[in-house]
């Protein structure tokens, strides 16, 4: 068990090696929840996004589809220096 210091201004500092347990980076957020006895539960906050909010991300007006196909074969050639 680790044991944390309340500063002056009641705040607590987490240490690196619980941040890194928790999987929280730099200014990630971290959600604390009141339980029973005085006791709190503290975890990670994860994003509530969905992946569909990535779906047409890229797509503009007046731009056409190409298929996978396609799109290998402009990779393709890409790496082989080709435009």
């Amino acid at each position: 068990m680790s044991t944390l210091t309340v500063t002056a201004k009641g705040q607590i500092t987490l240490r690196k090696d619980l941040l890194k347990h928790l999987g929280v980076e730099l200014r990630g957020k971290i959600g604390v929840e009141k339980l029973p006895d005085g006791r709190i539960e503290v975890k990670a906050e994860r994003p509530a996004g969905k992946i569909s909010c990535v779906f047409n991300s890229l797509k503009r007006p007046g731009q056409t589809r190409i298929s996978i196909e396609e799109m290998s074969e402009i990779a393709a050639k890409g790496w082989a220096g080709e435009r």
